[in-house]
């Protein structure tokens, strides 16, 4: 099998996308109680728009790794793999210590931790493929945007 095969993204991208919409399932009630009792800050969008997006981003991060994983062994990609697991699974937790737990200041501390992963991940990513590096970009975006929007509530709902 030729490593730069459909298979490969077809598995990166499912793999990404499931466990976004584990993390999403997991967290269902605690979204829903969110939505009705929490003060949100100004600039939060509609409820509708993070499922959309976050599809968006866990289909970009899947394309990302399957590059990564298509790339000659090396040192650098076996970081990146690594980097790119790591964030993943604070991505995963971040959702359940916001929603289910609502430890709004603890989420935004692990948002910080899940920041600082996915700029490492992207470097490391760009020593192995640029392309892969770049399209995480609007991840760490959305994770910046998602920084203000936990601040804002930790703070309006103290």
């Amino acid at each position: 099998m030729k490593k730069s095969s459909w298979k490969i993204y077809a598995f990166w991208i499912l793999f990404s996308e499931i466990v976004g919409a584990l993390s999403g399932w997991l967290t269902r009630d605690g979204v829903k109680i969110y939505n009705e009792t929490v003060v949100q800050p100004m600039l939060s969008p509609p409820p509708v728009v993070f499922p959309v997006v976050w599809g968006i981003l866990f289909a970009l991060m899947g394309v990302g790794v399957a590059r990564i994983y298509s790339a000659p062994a090396s040192v650098a990609r076996s970081r990146s793999l690594l980097l790119f697991l790591v964030q993943l699974i604070f991505n995963f937790f971040w959702s359940i210590i916001f929603f289910n737990f609502q430890a709004f200041g603890f989420a935004l501390i692990w948002l910080i931790a899940l920041w600082v992963l996915i700029l490492l991940m992207i470097l490391s990513f760009g020593k192995v493929d640029k392309i892969a590096a770049w399209i995480q970009v609007p991840y760490l975006l959305w994770v910046t945007f998602a920084a203000y929007l936990n601040f804002g509530v930790w703070i309006l709902n103290k």
